[in-house]
């Protein structure tokens, strides 16, 4: 027990000098960022996966720069029906023996960053990413528990990604590649979570379309914190993604790829629309399994207004 406890510490700390690194990063990047801004346009928007990825030759900006990865937004205001007051696990020792007050409403954010660290590998046609996603819930509103951090996820990832031009019904696949997933939420007993997974992902555009499909395998755990997961949040991953002119749409979707009682996942929609200038909102709602790694089995539907700083 107290190994467990050295482990989920040590984790923590690893965990967290990441994001710092991460967070430095941004403040040693943000001239090049201004002054490259090839990535984006006037507006502020991606405007193609060639350019969000470097899939070209044209697009192609060196190593350890930081740039986006998944959207970066901050939400004053998210409810949810059904907040998970006792998250519980199929392993005794990760159920929580009480429940705690949180509210319907609370705060979120998301920051995700990415850096090529390597190339034109593997004869000219490979890059090694590293990606950085870190995911807040937090009840601002909840005076009474003085308001915490009900929830943290941190998600790091080394992506193998190859750049292609495969025609595939009016799309082109334009990458596709394989990544190592580590989750986590950083905390102890009874409420750590975590798992590990190979996923692998195929990028698909066609004009102001964009598709990424992201079925992984999850990888064994001896002391399991949430055995059930895949059960829940599910086995893979669709994003869709559609932009007209300052607004996007995005539908996200998990699911266990299974049929019957076994059928569950979650969707997401998000609608990113103009406010004035480069100030962007964002309207999120959600439905199902997962929305942190503490609700991994916990079924909620959510609404939230953001403020969009990143789209994909």
């Amino acid at each position: 027990m107290l190994h467990k406890y050295a482990l989920s510490k040590k984790s923590s700390v690893i965990i967290k000098v990441t994001g710092i690194l991460f967070f430095m990063c941004i403040f040693l990047q943000a001239t090049s960022w201004s002054q490259k801004n090839t990535l984006f346009n006037r507006k502020g928007v991606t405007q193609t996966m060639s350019e969000r990825w470097e899939l070209d030759s044209v697009n192609q900006r060196g190593t350890f720069l930081v740039t986006p990865y998944k959207p970066v937004y901050v939400t004053a205001g998210r409810w949810s029906n059904n907040p998970n007051v006792q998250p519980t696990s199929e392993n005794p020792y990760y159920s929580l023996p009480f429940k705690v007050d949180y509210n319907n409403y609370e705060a979120k954010f998301q920051l995700s960053l990415k850096t090529k660290t390597l190339q034109n590998i593997f004869w000219g046609h490979g890059d090694l990413w590293v990606g950085y996603t870190q995911k807040a819930h937090w009840q601002i509103y909840n005076a009474k528990l003085s308001r915490p951090f009900r929830e943290l996820n941190y998600e790091i990832e080394p992506i193998l990604n190859f750049a292609t031009r495969i025609p595939l019904a009016g799309f082109q696949i334009r990458m596709f590649g394989v990544a190592f997933n580590h989750q986590s939420n950083g905390r102890t007993l009874p409420l750590s979570r975590s798992w590990n997974r190979i996923i692998f992902h195929a990028g698909l555009e066609r004009k102001n379309w964009q598709i990424y499909l992201r079925p992984w395998i999850r990888l064994p755990d001896k002391d399991d914190e949430n055995p059930a997961i895949t059960s829940y949040i599910g086995r893979g991953e669709a994003v869709v993604i559609y932009k007209l002119g300052q607004h996007e749409l995005s539908l996200i979707g998990t699911h266990t790829l299974r049929f019957g009682n076994n059928s569950r996942g979650s969707i997401q929609g998000n609608w990113v629309f103009p406010i004035t200038g480069n100030f962007k909102g964002q309207l999120q709602v959600s439905e199902g399994y997962g929305e942190t790694l503490i609700d991994y089995n916990h079924k909620q539907t959510t609404i939230g207004l953001s403020i969009s700083l990143i789209q994909w």
